[in-house]
C-alpha cells in the first residue's frame, strides 16, 4: 500500500465496533471507532480518508450523519459507506440519496469490504491528486500573476518616472528660454496651467489635457534663437527687429519638430501658432479663425492674460478685472469668442493658479515685447 489510510467506524453498537475495527486493521488500514454520528462529526476535523457508518443508530442515524457530513465544503467529498442490515431497495435508494458512496450489508464479508475500500480509497487519491494538481497550478498562477503585475507596476513606476522626466526637462527648457527675456520661472508654469484649465473646461479628454498642460509651457521656446541685441534691447523695436522677433515661433517649432513625442508635437504647434489672430492678422502664418489649431487659440488666451497680470519692466502688472477688461475688447479679433468666453466664465479657477503660482518679478529694462506685438 502506498500511503497509510485513516478510517472512520462508526456504529452504536460495541461489538459491531470492534469487529469492523478488526476487519478494516487487517486490510491494512489505520482505524478510529466512534459510538455515534455526534463524535463522528466533533471528529471529522482530525481528518480521515473514508467513512464506514452504521446506518440505524439512535439520536443521529448514519443516513442523517452522511447529510451533515455532504453539506460541509472542506468534507464533502470524504467517501462514505454505510453498513447496513436494511437490504431493501428503498433503504438503499435511502442511502444513495442522502449522499453515501455505498452500502454494505451485515454480516460484513472481508473480501466485499476489502473490495469497496480498495475502490473508493483509489477514486479518493485521484480526486486528491487532481485537486493537489489544481491547487499547484492555481498557486503557480496566482505567483506568476503577481509577478506580472509586479512587473507591469515597475513598468507603470518607471514609465511615470521617465514621462516626469520628460516634463520638467521641457519646463527647465522654456525657463531657460524665459530667462533671457521678460519672464519669470513661474510665468511658463501659469501659462501650462491655464492650458490646462481651458482645456477641462473645454471637456477633451483626459490625456489631451495633460499633455497641453505639459507642452503650453514651451510656448515661447523659440527666443533660445533670438539675438541678445533685439531680445534684450531696452527701446522700442523696429520694424526690421520685429520681424525678426516674430521668427521665435517658427524656430521654436523647428526645434521641437520631428519629434515621436506627443508631448513635443503639441509643443510644435503651440510654438508656431499661439500668435495668431481670430481675425487673420497675427503671425507667422496670418491664420484665421478656426484655421488656427485649437492648441494654439489656447495657448494664446492664456499666455496673454499671464502677460497682462505680470510686471514688466515698461509697466506694472495690471489687475486680473483690468486684464480680462482688455481682452474682451479682442474678442472675436485677437481671441477665439468661444475660448475666451470659457476663461472668463471660470474666472475664480483662473484667480486661484494665478494666486498659487505667483512670485517676486525680476526686474530688468527690456523690450516691451507684447507691445510691440
Amino acid at each position: 500500500m502506498d500511503r497509510s489510510y485513516r478510517i472512520m467506524v462508526v456504529d452504536d453498537e460495541e461489538d459491531s465496533r470492534a469487529l469492523l475495527d478488526e476487519l478494516v486493521e487487517s486490510l491494512g488500514y489505520e482505524v478510529e471507532t466512534f459510538a455515534d454520528g455526534f463524535e463522528a462529526l466533533a471528529a471529522i476535523k482530525l481528518g480521515f480518508d473514508l467513512i464506514l457508518s452504521d446506518a440505524k443508530m439512535p439520536g443521529m442515524d448514519g443516513f442523517e450523519l452522511v447529510r451533515r457530513v455532504r453539506t460541509h465544503d472542506t468534507y464533502d467529498d470524504i467517501p462514505i459507506i454505510m453498513v447496513t442490515g436494511l437490504n431493501t431497495k428503498k433503504d438503499r435508494l435511502r442511502a444513495v440519496d442522502a449522499g453515501a458512496d455505498d452500502f454494505i450489508g451485515k454480516p460484513v464479508s472481508r473480501i466485499e469490504l476489502r473490495v469497496r475500500l480498495k475502490s473508493l480509497l483509489r477514486a479518493k487519491t485521484a480526486r486528491d491528486e487532481l485537486k493537489e494538481q489544481r491547487d499547484e497550478l492555481e498557486k503557480k498562477v496566482q505567483e506568476r500573476t503577481q509577478d506580472l503585475r509586479n512587473s507591469l507596476r515597475q513598468m507603470a513606476e518607471a514609465r511615470r518616472v521617465a514621462h516626469e522626466a520628460h516634463l520638467e526637462t521641457l519646463h527647465r527648457l522654456a525657463v531657460a528660454a524665459e530667462y533671457r527675456d521678460e519672464c519669470t520661472g513661474a510665468h511658463v508654469t501659469r501659462v501650462g496651467e491655464f492650458c490646462g484649465l481651458l482645456a477641462e473646461k473645454l471637456h477633451l479628454a483626459p490625456g489631451e489635457i495633460e499633455v497641453l498642460r505639459g507642452a503650453g509651457p514651451i510656448h515661447d521656446v523659440g527666443k533660445i534663437g533670438i539675438p541678445d541685441s533685439i531680445l534684450l534691447k531696452p527701446g522700442k523695436l523696429t520694424s526690421e527687429e520685429w520681424e525678426t522677433m516674430k521668427d521665435h515661433t517658427t524656430i521654436g517649432a523647428n526645434i521641437l519638430s520631428g519629434s515621436e513625442s506627443e508631448l513635443l508635437r503639441t509643443g510644435e504647434v503651440i510654438a508656431r501658432t499661439h500668435h495668431e489672430k481670430w481675425d487673420g492678422s497675427g503671425y507667422p502664418g496670418g491664420l484665421s479663425g478656426e484655421d488656427i489649431p485649437l492648441y494654439g487659440r489656447v495657448c494664446a488666451v492664456a499666455d496673454v492674460f499671464d502677460a497682462l497680470t505680470s510686471d514688466r519692466p515698461y509697466r506694472e502688472a495690471l489687475e486680473p478685472d483690468e486684464a480680462l477688461e482688455i481682452m474682451e475688447a479682442g474678442r472675436g479679433s485677437h481671441f477665439d469668442p468661444h475660448l475666451l468666453d470659457v476663461f472668463v466664465d471660470n474666472k475664480s479657477e483662473v484667480l486661484s493658479i494665478y494666486q498659487e503660482y505667483k512670485d517676486e518679478p525680476r526686474l530688468a529694462e527690456r523690450s516691451p515685447a507684447y507691445l510691440n506685438g
